[in-house]
């Protein structure tokens, strides 16, 4: 017996001592790697770490035809086109068919070869391959954000596009930079959640998560290639003449990520409606008295007195504030084009001035206007800018205003209120661009607080 045990006990030490060999290889290799990791910074948040492995900063072509990959590349995608013209008129011709049959392979061939045909053709027109005449250096200094981000379509967008010809584009520039804003690098993980999704089909319903990148100074946002919802059950709008004091259909708007369902339930006397700023401006009854009744109240100005400080001249202009496109429809009827800012705070705001036939802008405080200098005749304010805002924005914004309303443009301060104690301040900031003063009334608000209304003129400044 000891015999024939002999050579399986000597073979079983033989195996253990395999595993072990195997097994310190094992670990050996693994601590090596690890090492090796640690040491390339992988266990590190780095930036620079993430730029060494998605940018490439030295390409070695030698030896390699840069030019016969371009005309290659260049053929597939000719090829490409050429099968997708083939099979949207094999689509179109299906679709005079009246064979059942036919119409399931139409629906075939648009959800399943298609639509995939079309990305995959995108996605290979977008990649960036070297040029024939010269590899260019994509470098954090060229492109200082590209690196930042993990989600492709993001990428995409940011990366500068070269003009196809070759030659300056008509604005004098080399290549086309899309800008997002700087602080959208502090909120990586909200914007590519907000950049993730198929292109060509329909976006998310997620405009509340784009307004939140937007007043947390992620903004512009960057363009999307998804197809924007809207209502399912969405009617034409009013004619003008009833839609400027009419309650728009409920069915045009999607009520998704409001509070509220309907227009009614945005009534002031509603405390479960969803936003606090404008209280009331939903609610046409009391729309229609403004800017038009006279009021008890020193602060209010009537919108025909002001007209004949300038009669004629005010064509054009900005209301900056919160509301519903009221001012805007009653200078309307004074043939006056007013564009109103909005932002969707709790309402749909900019669904509402569009749904009466006027111009929403969609822009938060923290952006530089979209005009030109020196092009608006009146800018006018309210309820927007009050005692809360920090003074150097609030200079900011004042000389942004500025530099966009016209020599003998007027700026109206409507009913801008602060605590009594902080008058003093805002008054300086109002003044200090020694604007012509045509109106000018201060009125108490409650015991430590004061409404202030003007009506200024821009001086002339001929340099």
């Amino acid at each position: 017996m000891g015999k024939s045990c002999l050579p399986r006990w000597r073979l079983g030490r033989l195996m253990a001592g395999l595993q072990v060999i195997l097994g310190l290889l094992v670990i050996t290799v693994s601590l090596l790697c690890l090492y090796k990791f640690h040491s390339a910074g992988y266990f590190l948040h780095n930036e620079d770490v993430c730029q060494n492995i998605y940018t490439i900063k030295e390409v070695n072509n030698e030896g390699f035809d840069l030019k016969a990959l371009h005309d290659r590349v260049d053929e597939v995608l000719e090829k490409m086109d050429s099968l997708y013209e083939k099979l949207d008129k094999t689509v179109k011709e299906m679709e005079k068919s009246k064979d059942g049959s036919k119409k399931e392979i139409k629906k075939f061939l648009e959800d399943e070869v298609m639509k995939p045909f079309y990305s995959v053709h995108i996605g290979l027109r977008q990649i960036r391959l070297p040029k024939p005449q010269g590899i260019r250096n994509s470098t954090e200094k060229e492109e200082p954000l590209i690196n930042k981000f993990l989600i492709e379509e993001i990428r995409q967008y940011i990366t500068p596009k070269e003009n196809r010809v070759g030659k300056m584009n008509m604005f004098g520039t080399e290549r086309v930079y899309n800008t997002i804003g700087h602080a959208c690098v502090l909120m990586k993980m909200e914007l590519e959640k907000y950049m993730d999704y198929d292109v060509g089909a329909y976006c998310n319903d997620d405009w509340n998560l784009a307004q939140k990148l937007i007043l947390s100074g992620c903004d512009p946002l960057p363009r999307r290639r998804c197809l924007t919802r809207a209502s399912m059950t969405y009617q034409k709008p009013y004619p003008i003449n009833d839609s400027l004091w009419k309650l728009p259909d409920d069915r045009n708007v999607r009520w998704g990520n409001y509070q509220c369902r309907n227009f009614a339930c945005l009534s002031s006397k509603n405390p479960k409606r969803g936003y606090t700023k404008c209280s009331g401006c939903f609610e046409m009854e009391k729309e229609n008295d403004k800017w038009v009744k006279n009021s008890t109240l020193l602060a209010d100005f009537m919108i025909e007195d002001v007209l004949r400080v300038k009669p004629g001249e005010i064509r054009i202009g900005l209301d900056y504030g919160v509301g519903t496109g009221t001012f805007a429809a009653r200078m309307r009827e004074q043939n006056v084009t007013i564009v109103t800012t909005a932002m969707n705070l709790g309402a749909p705001f900019n669904e509402m001035i569009a749904l009466r036939g006027l111009i929403p802008l969609y822009i938060s405080l923290n952006q530089r206007l979209p005009f030109f200098d020196n092009t608006m005749d009146m800018i006018h304010t309210t309820g927007l800018m009050d005692g809360w805002i920090d003074l150097l924005l609030m200079d900011f914004v004042l000389y942004d205003w500025d530099r966009v309303l016209r020599p003998g443009g007027l700026l109206w301060i409507d009913r801008f209120f602060c605590k009594k104690k902080d008058l003093d301040d805002y008054m300086y900031m109002f003044l200090q661009f020694r604007y012509k003063k045509h109106k000018w009334a201060i009125s108490p608000k409650s015991k430590d607080e004061v409404y202030l209304s003007a009506l200024l003129e821009k001086p002339p400044r001929a340099i």
